[in-house]
């Protein structure tokens, strides 16, 4: 298919059926877990004691299913296009590593001043930069896939760095600078690099292994054109799996404290509206391209919400209200960065109509 015929389908028409209906799936693997975990007395707390170390087995499955097809489609030996292009990177790192958690500590304390446990929540969640989901929302709208794992795996180098380090300022130096109330946060940088290493690192091997051994025993053509079709669905199927199973782990605190949760909506609206935004506006206004501004709108605007909710339980306490906006976190981000992947997808004809126009 030419670029000119591509651009001219409507985009809804290129899609498959799993991916066109992806909101309904979406909104109902969260209906499903929200009622999984109100009517189904203790389920919750069972799934919640099926981990290891601290890491919910059931969600690291789903985590683990959900990107392993996505890093297997990248190809590795393209790369070097990424790390060599500097403001994509250094970009990238101002988004997620400046403007990310200062942007969520003045919405929480602007947005909640009188809710300090929902309010230090917040501030966890901004400090979480995603390393998972991510791709899957970079991958539906049409990024560059190369750049995604390029900057999810230098994200996971500074959250492993710097996630304590960030913690301590903006929940504890920040707040007595402008004389708000402090709060202290114990965080082990083992923990953060457990995390990485099982949600990004096995999923990464075995992608990259996959298409190593893959290209070589039968050939790129059918690596890409045979092998990838039929692993690619099951990205949407361990993402679906991922929500049933997270919401039905707080469903009843979700579902017990409507306000609460609308009062933490309401920052979380507009961060990752602002987040997506600014790197979407910054990508198009130094000429990333279509493929790379996406990727850096959808690795500024998404979190780890599996780290963050884990130092907000490990610190506070699975009742907390720290976790409880942790919890709310992904109820918000799933459905806002997928009507985002639509969005993206109608601005694409913008990019190759300016960039038509130019040549």
């Amino acid at each position: 298919m030419s670029e000119r015929t591509a651009v001219d389908t409507p985009v809804m028409g290129r899609m498959s059926t799993l991916d066109r209906f992806l909101p309904v799936w979406i909104g109902t693997a969260i209906v499903v877990g929200l009622l999984l975990g109100r009517m189904i007395p203790g389920l919750g707390e069972a799934l919640g004691f099926i981990e290891i170390d601290g890491i919910s087995l059931p969600i690291a499955l789903g985590l683990l299913i959900m990107m392993y097809p996505v890093l297997a489609k990248v190809r590795y030996d393209r790369l070097d296009t990424v790390t060599g292009d500097r403001t994509l990177l250094i970009s990238s790192l101002i988004l997620n590593w400046i403007v990310g958690p200062a942007l969520m500590f003045a919405l929480a304390w602007l947005m909640l001043p009188d809710l300090p446990e929902y309010r230090t929540g917040l501030i966890i969640v901004g400090l979480a930069r995603c390393i998972a989901m991510v791709i899957i929302w970079n991958d539906l709208a049409c990024g560059d896939r190369e750049a995604a794992a390029v900057l999810v795996a230098i994200n996971s180098v500074f959250q492993v760095i710097m996630f304590a380090a960030h913690g301590w300022f903006y929940l504890s130096v920040l707040p007595g600078w402008l004389g708000l109330e402090q709060t202290g946060l114990d965080v082990s940088p083992w923990d953060i690099a457990k995390s990485v290493l099982i949600f990004l690192g096995i999923p990464l091997v075995a992608g990259f292994l996959t298409r190593r051994f893959g290209e070589k025993a039968k050939g790129r053509s059918w690596y890409e054109q045979t092998f990838l079709p039929r692993i690619g669905p099951w990205a949407l199927y361990g993402l679906l799996f991922t929500i049933v199973v997270l919401f039905a782990l707080q469903g009843e605190q979700i579902t017990s404290r409507p306000l609460d949760v609308v009062r933490i909506a309401l920052p979380l609206l507009a961060y990752f509206a602002i987040m997506w935004g600014s790197g979407y506006l910054f990508g198009a206004a130094v000429g990333l391209g279509y493929e790379r501004t996406t990727t850096l709108a959808f690795t500024a605007a998404g979190n780890n919400f599996e780290l963050a909710i884990a130092v907000a339980i490990g610190t506070f306490g699975v009742a907390s209200g720290q976790a409880l906006a942790g919890v709310v976190g992904p109820l918000i981000e799933v459905p806002v960065l997928v009507a985002l992947v639509y969005v993206a997808l109608a601005l694409r004809t913008r990019f190759v109509a300016r960039a038509g126009g130019a040549s």
